[in-house]
C-alpha cells in the first residue's frame, strides 16, 4: 500500500483516532482507592464476553463446569493431532536439525532465521503463565492438574505446526520489505481459495481487533503489573514510586520495539535461552535436592489426574484447569505465534511447521512440568499458611514460597526471571499487535501503534484497573475462535504439503539442495 495513496491517509487517520483514543482511556482507570466508571464499564463487558466464550458445554452434569472455549481448543488440538498423523511425535530430530541450522541456504525469502523466529514466538509463551499459572493451576486442581497440562501441551505441537504452516503459505511481502503473515493473512486469503471470501475477511477483522486488545493488556499491562509485584519485594523503594519501574521499562521496550521484527528477534535470540536456562537450574537444583521424591510426585499426578474422589465434576475440574492454563502458556491455538514464524527464512512453509511445534514441548511440556513439579514437591500448594495465597490466585507469590523454602536467595533468582520473562513476553507480543494494526490500517500506521504500546508500558505499572486486564485476558482466549475455523477449514492444504514435504525429506533431495547451494 503506498504511504500517501487517499486510503492510506484515511487509515493512518483513524489509527491516529485510536491513539487519542486508547491512551487516556486506562488513565481515566487509574486505582484512586474508589472504582471507577471505566473498570465497572468493562467489568459489564467482561460478563458479557464470559457469558459467550465461558458458557458451560457441560450443563447438564452436575457441579461440572467446562467452559467452550477450553473444549474447542481441546477438540481442535485432537483433530488436528489425527489429520497430521501424529507428526508432533513424529518429528523431532527433524526440527533439531532445522533449528541447528543444517536446511538454511543463502537467499531464502524473510526477516529472520527459523531459530529466531522459534526464539521470539516463545519470548511471548514463555512468560509468567509457567510461573504463575502453572502454581495457581495445582494449587486449585491438584497436582493432577500438571498430567492435562502435558497432554494439552502434546496436542498442542500439532495445533502451532498448523498455524504456523499456514502462516508461512499465506505471508505476503509488502512493498517496503515487511512480511505480513498470521492468522489474518490464512483467514482472509486461505478462506477465500473456499470461497468464502466476505467470512474470512470478517474472521480476520475479529482477530485483529482482538489481538490488539490482547497485546495492550495481557501481553503488555499485565506483564508489567505482574512482574512489578515481584520486584517490589527486593526493591522497596519501588512500593512508594512504582512509576520508575514503568519508565524504566518503557525505555527499554521503546528501544527495542522501534527497530521492529529484526530487533526484536535478535533480542529475543539471546533473553529466551538465558531466561530458560537461568530458570531450569533454579528448578533443577530445587528436584535434584529431593531426588527421593521425584517417583512418588509422578505417581501422585498421574493418581490425581484420573481421580474420581470429587467426583465427575471434580475430574472434569481437574482436566479443566490443566488445559486452561496451559492455553494460556503455550497459546496453541490462539494464533499469535503465526505471526512470528510467518516472517522466517524458509522456502518451504512445512519446515517452519516444524520448527514451530517444539514450542509448546519447550514452554508446557518442560518448563511448566518443571515449575510444578517443583510447586508439588515443596509442598506449598497445600500448605494451610499459603491457602490465602492459591483463594487470591497470586500464582508468582507461592512459586516464590516454593523456592525460598529450599534457599532464602532463591526468590532473587524468581525475581530476575520474572523480570525477563515479563519483558521477552511484551516485545514479542507488541510485534504481534503491531502486525495486526498494520493489516487494519496499513504499514504507514505502524508507528501509532508502537507509540500506544510503550505508553501502555508506563500504564501498566500505576494502575490496577483489574476488569480491564481480565478483559484483555477474554480477548486472548477469544483469538481461538476464528483462528481454529481457519484452521479446521484449511487442514486438508496442509495436510497435502506435509506429504509432499516428508516425501522430498525421505528421498534426500532436501538435503541435496542444501548441497548444491553450499
Amino acid at each position: 500500500m503506498a504511504a500517501y495513496s487517499g486510503k492510506g491517509r484515511i487509515r493512518a487517520s483513524i489509527s491516529l483516532l485510536f491513539l487519542l483514543v486508547l491512551i487516556p482511556l486506562p488513565v481515566l482507570a487509574a486505582d484512586n482507592g474508589q472504582s471507577t466508571l471505566l473498570n465497572e464499564l468493562f467489568g459489564q463487558i467482561n460478563g458479557f464476553l464470559a457469558q459467550i466464550l465461558f458458557f458451560d458445554v457441560l450443563f447438564f452434569i452436575e457441579d461440572a463446569q467446562f467452559p467452550f472455549i477450553v473444549a474447542w481448543l481441546i477438540a481442535a488440538g485432537v483433530y488436528l493431532t489425527l489429520r497430521m498423523s501424529f507428526i508432533n511425535l513424529r518429528m523431532f530430530r527433524h526440527a533439531w536439525h532445522i533449528i541447528r541450522g543444517r536446511y538454511t541456504k543463502p537467499g531464502d525469502l524473510g526477516e529472520v532465521t527459523p531459530f529466531q523466529a522459534l526464539t521470539t514466538a516463545l519470548s511471548a509463551t514463555v512468560g509468567l503463565g509457567n510461573i504463575a499459572g502453572v502454581a495457581i493451576a495445582v494449587g486449585v486442581g491438584g497436582p493432577g492438574a500438571t498430567f492435562w497440562m502435558i497432554i494439552a501441551g502434546l496436542i498442542g505441537m500439532t495445533t502451532k505446526f498448523t498455524e504456523a504452516t499456514l502462516a508461512q503459505t499465506y505471508r505476503e511481502v509488502r512493498p517496503d520489505g515487511h512480511i505480513m503473515g498470521g492468522a489474518m493473512e490464512y483467514l482472509s486469503r486461505g478462506l477465500a481459495d473456499h470461497g468464502l471470501a466476505r467470512a474470512g475477511r470478517w474472521l480476520a477483522v475479529l482477530f485483529c481487533l482482538m489481538a490488539i486488545g490482547a497485546s495492550l493488556g495481557g501481553g503488555n499491562a499485565f506483564q508489567v503489573s505482574q512482574s512489578l509485584s515481584a520486584v517490589k519485594q527486593s526493591v522497596p523503594l519501588l512500593q512508594s514510586q512504582p512509576w520508575i519501574y514503568g519508565v524504566v521499562m518503557a525505555t527499554l521496550v521503546a528501544i527495542v520495539i522501534i527497530g521492529g521484527i529484526r530487533r526484536i528477534a535478535h533480542v529475543a535470540e539471546a533473553i529466551v535461552p538465558t531466561m530458560v536456562i537461568v530458570y531450569l537450574g533454579a528448578c533443577l537444583f530445587i528436584i535434584l535436592a529431593n531426588a527421593e521424591r521425584v517417583p512418588e510426585v509422578f505417581g501422585l499426578i498421574v493418581s490425581e489426574a484420573f481421580s474420581f474422589k470429587a467426583g465427575m465434576g471434580g475430574f472434569l475440574g481437574v482436566v479443566m484447569m490443566g488445559f486452561k492454563r496451559a492455553a494460556f502458556s503455550s497459546e496453541a491455538g490462539i494464533g499469535s505465534a503465526a505471526i512470528a514464524h510467518a516472517a522466517a527464512k524458509t522456502p518451504y512453509p512445512v519446515r517452519q511447521g516444524i520448527v514451530a511445534l517444539m514450542e509448546p514441548f519447550i514452554d508446557t511440556v518442560v518448563i511448566c512440568t518443571m515449575t510444578a513439579l517443583v510447586i508439588i514437591i515443596t509442598g506449598v500448594y497445600n500448605a494451610p499458611e499459603h491457602a490465602a495465597l492459591v483463594q487470591a490466585n497470586q500464582g508468582a507469590a507461592l512459586t516464590s514460597k516454593a523456592f525460598g523454602s529450599v534457599i532464602s536467595w532463591f526468590p532473587y533468582i524468581l525475581t530476575f526471571s520474572v523480570v525477563l520473562f515479563s519483558f521477552s513476553t511484551m516485545i514479542s507480543w507488541s510485534y504481534y499487535g503491531e502486525r495486526c494494526w498494520s493489516w487494519l490500517f496499513g504499514e504507514c500506521a505502524s508507528l501509532v501503534y508502537r507509540l500506544i504500546f510503550v505508553a501502555f508500558v508506563f500504564i501498566g505499572s500505576v494502575t490496577s484497573a483489574t476488569n480491564i486486564l481480565d478483559f484483555s485476558d477474554l480477548l486472548l482466549l477469544g483469538m481461538s475462535f476464528p483462528n481454529l475455523i481457519g484452521l479446521y477449514i484449511l487442514s486438508g492444504k496442509v495436510r497435502r504439503m506435509l506429504d509432499e514435504y516428508l516425501q522430498r525429506l525421505r528421498s534426500g533431495e532436501l538435503d541435496r539442495e542444501v548441497r548444491e547451494a553450499a
